[in-house]
């Protein structure tokens, strides 16, 4: 894994926009669906993939709200999902199916971050279960859709937050040791850069390829929640409470944030390439200390088959390849 995981100097750089990224690429019939794509990353990545003629589809747990908030955006669908609830995520995937036989682009988007603990109907932490567990469960029952595409790419969101924590297999759901939300945040994105291992290794000699990315620090709604000095902690904050922009220091808008999440669905360069991490629009180098970059533990595909396997037998899920 170390050997593909090597910045390619593409040009584009921390203050790059999904529209920059997207200008002249031509994404006419395709199909693209992004989990919670109507605030924040999500809503960017949409917009910037339906400005590329793709036909794109998101979803948000309310409906009502999402359309809100797309109001303006020409030939979006929106459908109900709630990641954390199984039967909610069978029932969208095969109401999808039978809609879409085909998807080119799948941007797993949609988490949480940071917050008290809790836990879905199975007992599974709230983190792992809807940044991690829930999209694992959605991609292999979109699997099918995914093979029918011919040439089809997944984008995982993963975050520099998968630096706090490497996944701790034998206590995923903070069952023996103390909660801590930053762990469990750190957790959950680790299992996604790891799922895009798993997952690309599957899917590769199929033509489906997956990739991480980390979008940046973006202040968006989804970490409202976070009090004053948590924000303060990162600098992530003007005095008169904004959002501090500095896409040097990763501090980005949405439009710059999504940026990366454009880049791994469109790029002809990553054609023969997958499951990799990815920032700033560029392949991340390996790194063991540098806040940049992806941890080796992140990326080590024994790790990610052990992950894997065990969200199998949760799930009763699995892809087989033959």
């Amino acid at each position: 894994m170390r050997g593909v995981q090597q910045p390619l100097l593409t040009g584009f750089g921390a203050a790059t926009s999904a529209a920059e990224v997207a200008r002249g690429v031509d994404l006419t019939g395709r199909v693209a669906l992004v989990t919670g794509g109507s605030s924040g990353l999500g809503l960017e990545t949409a917009r910037a993939l339906g400005m590329s003629g793709a036909i794109v589809h998101v979803t948000a747990p309310d409906p009502l709200d999402a359309r809100a908030a797309l109001n303006g955006i020409d030939g979006i669908a929106v459908w109900p999902l709630d990641l954390a609830d199984q039967a909610s995520v069978k029932a969208f995937a095969r109401a999808f199916l039978e809609r879409q036989p085909r998807l080119d682009i799948l941007v797993l988007n949609a988490g949480i971050m940071a917050q008290p603990l809790f836990r879905d109907k199975r007992g599974r932490e709230g983190h792992f279960s809807i940044n991690y567990l829930g999209h694992y469960e959605l991609t292999a029952l979109l699997w099918p859709a995914l093979l029918a595409a011919g040439k089809s790419r997944v984008v995982i969101l993963s975050s520099r937050g998968h630096q706090i924590s490497d996944v701790d297999l034998e206590d995923i759901d903070f069952a023996r040791r103390p909660y801590d939300k930053w762990m469990a945040y750190g957790q959950s994105k680790t299992a996604n850069t790891l799922f895009a291992v798993s997952l690309d290794r599957r899917g590769r000699g199929y033509g489906v390829r997956a990739f991480s990315v980390h979008p940046g620090m973006i202040v968006t709604p989804g970490i409202r929640h976070l009090s004053r000095p948590e924000f303060d902690a990162f600098g992530a904050l003007e005095p008169d409470g904004t959002p501090l922009i500095d896409p040097a220091a990763d501090k980005k808008t949405p439009q710059q944030g999504a940026a990366t999440t454009v880049w791994c669905a469109t790029s002809p360069a990553l054609s023969s390439l997958g499951g990799v991490y990815c920032e700033n629009c560029d392949i991340a180098s390996v790194q063991t200390d540098n806040p940049f970059g992806v941890r080796p533990y992140a990326i080590d595909p024994e790790r990610a088959e052990s992950l894997w396997q065990m969200s199998a037998a949760l799930t009763g899920l699995d892809i087989v390849i033959t």
